[in-house]
């Protein structure tokens, strides 16, 4: 039987394999390579994330995202160089390649538990048992979309998950909905591919971050007082990018309103130029009602004043943004579904990342209500995997352990 199999191959997942190949433990890992950055980020952007933030981690940190434009002669700064998304796809690749060449790029289609761990039913047939599973399935499964637009037809409505290529509403009317990355980079990239585009969100202004500077032009004082983080500057970021240990053990309360509320929607710092001034902004606008009236959607807003508009375009994109629901996991089979402990559709988790399913682990954004938001961000991988692979060797051992003890036969006359 194999010891562990890792379901996806984002940057959790690639990380999760290159630490147990260190450590020798047997493994196998299934799915499409950086298949949300492949194939649902739009051409075109870039990172929000600093360079030293956008790793796929190897134990020994012997090929970091710096390594790999120095052997490409790529340009690259740990901070205030912003990160394309072609050079972190290809990155991916290349860590593939070097570091975990055991990936194999099929689906998982049904996953669920048998006497002595689970099995997985792959797209081609084939079926394979396994002692524990590690679920890095990223934000494949969780896009949001507001029920008020949920019920236009696909043609005119799709999550901003879906585009790559944003070359066909060249020309054509469309109107975003969001004031995160997200929404900005689509709005942005949007205008210039010549799209009449306008974007609409509840906030009353947006949000961009400060372009950083770099750490020895910063003096002391800004550096004890926004000290840089993974997740940006400050000493909140700080804390929840170089400690979601201790961030585990905080009250279940306080861990779910952190995660809620800190690092709300915002940009980069180099997308404002492509937004201010040349995408038209309906801010501090809730949408009421969405209509198919002539083949056009029909929007009708609310403003902060209370005052009513309404927005017509050729098609909506909702860059609303992903929440966890584990029953969005078609996958997970219903007996599965139902052993795992839950809060806000979220599973609980050990320090170990262990569900209440015993060897059924989960890294990743599923895993931010238990260890942080940086759980939501590549620079969170490094510590996903070092924790879970400790805990798996180290049961390993104990197993082993266990096996090698000699019996005692205990005799009453």
């Amino acid at each position: 039987m194999l010891e562990i199999a890792i379901i996806g191959a984002g940057p959790y997942g690639l990380s999760a394999a290159a630490h147990l190949r260190a450590l020798g433990l047997p493994f196998r890992i299934f799915g499409h390579l950086m298949d949300s950055w492949l194939a649902h980020m739009p051409k075109g952007m870039l990172l929000k994330s600093d360079g030293f933030a956008s790793n796929i981690y190897d134990p020994n940190g012997e090929f970091t995202l710096q390594h790999f434009c120095s052997d490409r002669r790529i340009e690259y700064s740990h901070t205030g160089s912003p990160i394309s998304l072609d050079t972190f796809t290809s990155y991916g690749r290349a860590f593939r390649e070097r570091i975990v060449p055991e990936l194999e790029e099929k689906l998982v289609v049904e996953l669920d538990r048998c006497a002595d761990g689970f099995v997985l039913c792959l797209e081609d047939g084939e079926m394979v048992k396994t002692r524990r599973v590690v679920l890095a399935v990223g934000i494949t499964h969780f896009e949001y979309i507001p029920p008020v637009l949920e019920a236009l037809p696909p043609a005119l409505l799709s999550h901003s998950f879906r585009h790559r290529d944003l070359e066909p509403f060249t020309g054509r009317s469309v109107a975003v909905i969001g004031a995160g990355a997200s929404a900005l980079d689509l709005a942005g990239l949007l205008h210039e591919v010549g799209a009449e585009v306008q974007l609409v969100a509840r906030q009353t202004s947006l949000n961009f971050h400060v372009r950083p500077a770099r750490i020895q032009k910063r003096s002391l004082w800004k550096r004890i007082r926004h000290p840089q983080s993974g997740l940006g500057p400050g000493l909140r970021s700080r804390l929840c990018a170089d400690a979601p240990i201790l961030f585990h053990y905080l009250p279940e309360r306080l861990r779910l309103e952190v995660v809620r509320r800190h690092l709300g929607p915002s940009g980069g710092w180099f997308i404002k130029d492509k937004i201010l001034g040349k995408v038209p902004l309906l801010l501090g606008h809730t949408t009421e009602r969405a209509e198919v009236e002539n083949g056009k959607v029909h929007i009708s807003l609310r403003g902060a004043d209370g005052a009513t508009r309404k927005v017509v375009a050729e098609h909506v994109i909702a860059a609303t943004g992903y929440r966890v629901c584990l029953d969005r996991l078609a996958f997970l089979s219903s007996g599965i579904r139902s052993q795992l402990k839950a809060v806000n559709d979220t599973p609980v988790l050990s320090s170990a990342f262990e569900s209440s399913v015993p060897g059924l682990y989960f890294i990743g954004i599923a895993a931010a209500n238990s260890f942080g938001p940086v759980m939501r961000f590549a620079f969170g991988a490094g510590f996903a995997a070092r924790r879970l692979t400790q805990a798996v060797k180290l049961s390993l051992l104990q197993r082993r352990e266990s096996l090698r003890a000699p019996s005692v036969v205990v005799t009453t006359k």
